[in-house]
Protein backbone atom coordinates (compact mmCIF):
# COMPACT_ATOMS: atom_id res chain seq x y z
CA UNK A 1 0.00 0.00 0.00
CA UNK A 2 1.04 3.50 -0.76
CA UNK A 3 0.69 5.83 1.72
CA UNK A 4 1.18 9.70 1.11
CA UNK A 5 0.49 12.77 3.59
CA UNK A 6 -0.71 15.79 1.73
CA UNK A 7 -2.44 19.09 2.02
CA UNK A 8 -6.29 20.63 1.14
CA UNK A 9 -8.21 23.41 2.13
CA UNK A 10 -5.19 24.53 4.68
CA UNK A 11 -5.56 21.08 6.51
CA UNK A 12 -3.20 18.27 6.43
CA UNK A 13 -4.06 14.49 5.98
CA UNK A 14 -2.68 11.01 5.43
CA UNK A 15 -4.10 8.88 2.85
CA UNK A 16 -4.01 5.63 0.31
CA UNK A 17 -2.86 6.23 -2.83
CA UNK A 18 -4.43 3.63 -6.06
CA UNK A 19 -4.14 5.02 -9.08
CA UNK A 20 -4.98 8.56 -9.49
CA UNK A 21 -7.08 9.05 -6.39
CA UNK A 22 -6.34 9.15 -2.53
CA UNK A 23 -8.42 7.76 -0.14
CA UNK A 24 -8.17 9.16 2.91
CA UNK A 25 -7.28 7.52 6.60
CA UNK A 26 -8.65 8.61 9.78
CA UNK A 27 -6.35 7.06 12.92
CA UNK A 28 -2.78 7.17 13.91
CA UNK A 29 -0.82 5.21 10.88
CA UNK A 30 1.75 3.90 13.39
CA UNK A 31 -1.14 2.60 15.37
CA UNK A 32 -4.84 1.76 14.70
CA UNK A 33 -6.30 3.62 11.34
CA UNK A 34 -9.17 2.39 8.61
CA UNK A 35 -9.12 3.59 5.06
CA UNK A 36 -12.20 5.51 4.37
CA UNK A 37 -14.51 5.62 1.22
CA UNK A 38 -13.42 9.37 1.16
CA UNK A 39 -11.32 10.18 -2.10
CA UNK A 40 -9.62 12.96 -3.51
CA UNK A 41 -8.06 13.31 -6.80
CA UNK A 42 -3.86 13.37 -6.60
CA UNK A 43 -3.81 15.90 -8.63
CA UNK A 44 -5.97 18.53 -6.68
CA UNK A 45 -4.01 18.60 -3.59
CA UNK A 46 -0.41 19.11 -2.68
CA UNK A 47 1.72 15.74 -1.65
CA UNK A 48 3.95 16.79 1.48
CA UNK A 49 6.87 14.79 2.86
CA UNK A 50 5.28 11.56 3.88
CA UNK A 51 6.11 11.75 7.49
CA UNK A 52 7.62 14.13 9.89
CA UNK A 53 10.29 11.86 11.77
CA UNK A 54 10.67 12.39 15.57
CA UNK A 55 14.67 11.57 14.54
CA UNK A 56 16.18 11.11 11.11
CA UNK A 57 19.13 8.69 11.49
CA UNK A 58 21.69 8.45 8.40
CA UNK A 59 24.28 5.78 7.96
CA UNK A 60 27.95 6.63 5.90
CA UNK A 61 29.40 4.80 3.65
CA UNK A 62 27.02 2.02 3.10
CA UNK A 63 27.45 0.79 0.07
CA UNK A 64 30.60 -1.26 -1.55
CA UNK A 65 31.17 0.77 -4.39
CA UNK A 66 31.16 4.22 -2.79
CA UNK A 67 33.62 2.89 0.05
CA UNK A 68 35.71 2.47 -3.15
CA UNK A 69 35.09 5.59 -4.79
CA UNK A 70 35.94 7.43 -1.67
CA UNK A 71 39.03 5.31 -0.69
CA UNK A 72 37.56 4.23 2.48
CA UNK A 73 37.73 0.53 3.89
CA UNK A 74 34.40 -1.23 4.68
CA UNK A 75 33.41 0.33 8.22
CA UNK A 76 33.36 -2.98 10.84
CA UNK A 77 30.05 -1.37 12.11
CA UNK A 78 27.53 1.05 10.99
CA UNK A 79 28.76 4.88 10.80
CA UNK A 80 25.53 6.95 12.27
CA UNK A 81 24.96 10.19 11.86
CA UNK A 82 21.94 12.44 12.85
CA UNK A 83 19.87 15.28 10.44
CA UNK A 84 18.08 17.86 11.62
CA UNK A 85 13.94 16.99 10.95
CA UNK A 86 13.77 20.67 10.08
CA UNK A 87 15.74 19.55 6.86
CA UNK A 88 12.77 17.51 5.87
CA UNK A 89 11.21 18.35 1.89
CA UNK A 90 8.70 16.58 0.11
CA UNK A 91 8.41 15.62 -3.37
CA UNK A 92 8.49 18.70 -5.82
CA UNK A 93 9.60 21.07 -2.77
CA UNK A 94 13.02 23.04 -3.38
CA UNK A 95 16.19 22.54 -2.47
CA UNK A 96 17.89 25.64 -1.24
CA UNK A 97 21.38 25.94 -1.35
CA UNK A 98 22.27 27.59 2.29
CA UNK A 99 23.65 31.37 1.59
CA UNK A 100 26.70 30.54 3.96
CA UNK A 101 27.76 27.26 1.85
CA UNK A 102 26.39 27.26 -1.39
CA UNK A 103 28.80 26.05 -3.59
CA UNK A 104 29.83 22.19 -2.73
CA UNK A 105 26.20 20.74 -2.18
CA UNK A 106 26.07 17.22 -2.78
CA UNK A 107 23.27 14.55 -3.94
CA UNK A 108 22.83 11.29 -2.08
CA UNK A 109 20.08 9.27 -3.20
CA UNK A 110 19.34 6.52 -0.92
CA UNK A 111 16.57 4.07 0.66
CA UNK A 112 14.56 5.04 3.62
CA UNK A 113 12.91 3.76 6.23
CA UNK A 114 10.38 4.25 8.21
CA UNK A 115 9.66 2.66 11.78
CA UNK A 116 6.15 1.58 12.66
CA UNK A 117 6.64 1.04 16.34
CA UNK A 118 8.75 1.53 19.08
CA UNK A 119 11.68 -0.08 18.93
CA UNK A 120 14.54 -1.11 21.40
CA UNK A 121 17.52 -3.51 21.67
CA UNK A 122 15.86 -5.97 18.84
CA UNK A 123 17.07 -8.74 16.82
CA UNK A 124 18.06 -8.71 13.49
CA UNK A 125 15.43 -11.54 12.98
CA UNK A 126 12.61 -9.49 14.75
CA UNK A 127 13.20 -6.14 12.80
CA UNK A 128 10.64 -7.15 10.28
CA UNK A 129 7.88 -6.88 13.04
CA UNK A 130 9.24 -2.80 13.79
CA UNK A 131 9.36 -1.70 9.80
CA UNK A 132 6.14 0.36 8.63
CA UNK A 133 7.14 0.81 5.33
CA UNK A 134 9.71 2.58 3.00
CA UNK A 135 10.63 5.97 1.03
CA UNK A 136 13.35 7.51 -1.19
CA UNK A 137 15.72 10.14 0.13
CA UNK A 138 18.53 12.24 -0.95
CA UNK A 139 20.68 13.26 2.06
CA UNK A 140 21.41 16.18 0.35
CA UNK A 141 25.28 17.43 1.98
CA UNK A 142 27.10 20.59 2.19
CA UNK A 143 30.78 18.79 1.59
CA UNK A 144 32.92 21.65 2.14
CA UNK A 145 31.34 21.64 5.81
CA UNK A 146 31.41 18.24 5.97
CA UNK A 147 35.43 17.88 4.78
CA UNK A 148 36.81 20.64 5.51
CA UNK A 149 35.54 24.32 7.81
CA UNK A 150 33.61 21.54 10.20
CA UNK A 151 35.00 18.94 12.19
CA UNK A 152 31.85 16.78 12.29
CA UNK A 153 28.67 16.19 10.11
CA UNK A 154 26.08 17.72 11.87
CA UNK A 155 25.86 21.49 9.86
CA UNK A 156 26.89 19.93 6.66
CA UNK A 157 23.60 17.41 6.49
CA UNK A 158 21.18 19.75 8.31
CA UNK A 159 20.83 22.86 6.17
CA UNK A 160 16.94 23.60 5.91
CA UNK A 161 15.74 21.55 2.67
CA UNK A 162 18.35 19.06 2.80
CA UNK A 163 16.46 16.09 3.44
CA UNK A 164 13.91 15.09 0.76
CA UNK A 165 11.54 12.61 1.16
CA UNK A 166 8.91 11.05 -0.82
CA UNK A 167 6.76 10.80 -3.13
CA UNK A 168 5.23 7.94 -0.33
CA UNK A 169 5.57 5.78 1.64
CA UNK A 170 5.77 2.45 0.32
CA UNK A 171 4.53 -0.58 2.90
CA UNK A 172 4.71 -3.87 1.12
CA UNK A 173 8.58 -4.55 -0.40
CA UNK A 174 9.29 -8.21 -0.69
CA UNK A 175 13.28 -7.63 -0.58
CA UNK A 176 14.15 -4.00 0.39
CA UNK A 177 17.34 -5.30 -0.14
CA UNK A 178 17.69 -6.58 -4.18
CA UNK A 179 15.89 -2.63 -5.26
CA UNK A 180 17.38 -0.94 -8.44
CA UNK A 181 18.15 2.47 -7.22
CA UNK A 182 18.91 5.54 -9.52
CA UNK A 183 19.86 9.27 -9.12
CA UNK A 184 19.26 11.23 -11.91
CA UNK A 185 20.81 15.45 -12.18
CA UNK A 186 19.17 16.65 -15.30
CA UNK A 187 18.41 13.67 -17.29
CA UNK A 188 22.52 12.54 -16.65
CA UNK A 189 22.40 9.05 -14.29
CA UNK A 190 24.33 9.71 -11.52
CA UNK A 191 24.41 7.20 -10.02
CA UNK A 192 23.33 3.76 -10.50
CA UNK A 193 22.70 0.78 -8.18
CA UNK A 194 21.58 -1.70 -5.96
CA UNK A 195 20.74 -2.04 -2.50
CA UNK A 196 22.44 -5.40 -3.06
CA UNK A 197 25.71 -3.78 -2.50
CA UNK A 198 24.83 -2.50 0.36
CA UNK A 199 27.63 -3.42 3.30
CA UNK A 200 25.21 -3.67 6.26
CA UNK A 201 21.42 -4.46 4.86
CA UNK A 202 18.24 -2.68 6.34
CA UNK A 203 17.98 -5.36 8.84
CA UNK A 204 21.07 -5.46 10.58
CA UNK A 205 21.03 -1.42 10.47
CA UNK A 206 17.54 -1.22 12.27
CA UNK A 207 19.03 -3.92 14.78
CA UNK A 208 21.81 -1.80 15.51
CA UNK A 209 20.41 1.40 15.64
CA UNK A 210 18.28 -0.34 17.90
CA UNK A 211 20.64 -0.53 20.19
CA UNK A 212 22.14 1.99 20.59
CA UNK A 213 18.64 4.59 20.83
CA UNK A 214 15.19 4.43 20.98
CA UNK A 215 13.37 4.23 17.20
CA UNK A 216 9.92 5.82 18.00
CA UNK A 217 7.24 5.50 15.47
CA UNK A 218 8.12 7.43 12.17
CA UNK A 219 11.73 7.42 12.93
CA UNK A 220 13.25 7.53 9.59
CA UNK A 221 16.64 5.38 8.33
CA UNK A 222 18.71 6.75 5.70
CA UNK A 223 20.49 3.34 4.87
CA UNK A 224 23.48 4.79 3.02
CA UNK A 225 23.68 6.12 -0.69
CA UNK A 226 25.61 3.94 -4.03
CA UNK A 227 28.41 5.05 -5.70
CA UNK A 228 28.31 8.14 -7.76
CA UNK A 229 28.25 10.61 -5.77
CA UNK A 230 29.14 14.67 -7.16
CA UNK A 231 32.22 15.11 -5.36
CA UNK A 232 33.78 11.37 -6.06
CA UNK A 233 33.68 12.58 -9.68
CA UNK A 234 36.70 13.85 -12.12
CA UNK A 235 35.68 16.84 -12.77
CA UNK A 236 33.86 17.35 -9.37
CA UNK A 237 29.52 17.67 -9.91
CA UNK A 238 27.96 19.86 -7.37
CA UNK A 239 24.27 21.00 -7.37
CA UNK A 240 23.57 24.41 -8.79
CA UNK A 241 20.49 26.82 -9.38
CA UNK A 242 18.04 25.60 -11.67
CA UNK A 243 19.12 21.77 -11.42
CA UNK A 244 16.48 19.07 -11.46
CA UNK A 245 17.82 16.10 -9.20
CA UNK A 246 15.49 12.91 -8.66
CA UNK A 247 15.70 9.75 -6.66
CA UNK A 248 14.40 6.48 -7.95
CA UNK A 249 13.77 3.37 -6.64
CA UNK A 250 12.37 -0.12 -7.65
CA UNK A 251 9.07 -0.44 -6.34
CA UNK A 252 8.72 2.90 -4.41
CA UNK A 253 8.65 5.31 -6.87
CA UNK A 254 10.24 8.50 -8.15
CA UNK A 255 11.38 12.01 -5.89
CA UNK A 256 12.05 14.97 -7.56
CA UNK A 257 13.41 18.42 -6.62
CA UNK A 258 14.52 21.25 -8.00
CA UNK A 259 16.96 23.29 -6.64
CA UNK A 260 17.25 26.79 -5.77
CA UNK A 261 19.70 30.21 -4.82
CA UNK A 262 18.89 30.85 -1.13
Amino acid sequence: MRIVRFKRNDQIYYGKLKKKNIYYLEGNIYGDYKVTSKQVKKESVDILSPTEPPNIIGIGSNYKKHAMEINKSYPEKPLIFLKATTSIIGHNSNIILPEVAPNEVDYEGELAVIIGKEAKNIKVEEVDDYIFGYTCANDVSARDCQMRLDDQWARAKSFDTFCPLGPWIETRLSNPNRLNIKTTLNNNVMQNSNTNDLIFNTKKLISYCSKNMTLKPGTVILTGTPGGVGFAKDPQIFLKPGDKISVEIEGIGKLVNIVKKY
